[in-house]
């Protein structure tokens, strides 16, 4: 995993308890998770999705204004 071991690990996350309190970190870690889960849904979405809203705009960009 990156290259990181366990001692580094642990330096991280002693760090991340410094930073931020132990009040914090679960609101940390919950937002953390959001947005990961967000990532992986961007990441699943179809392509052909994507396309449709390229081709739409590209359209409506080459119509001339009146």
């Amino acid at each position: 995993m990156f290259g990181l071991g366990l001692p580094e690990l642990l330096i991280i996350m002693v760090i991340i308890f410094v930073i931020f309190g132990a009040g914090k970190l679960p609101q940390v870690g919950e937002a953390l998770g959001k947005g990961l889960n967000k990532f992986r849904g961007a990441m699943d979405e179809k392509p052909e999705k994507k396309e449709d809203e390229t081709t739409a705009g590209e359209i409506k960009a080459d119509e001339p204004k009146k």
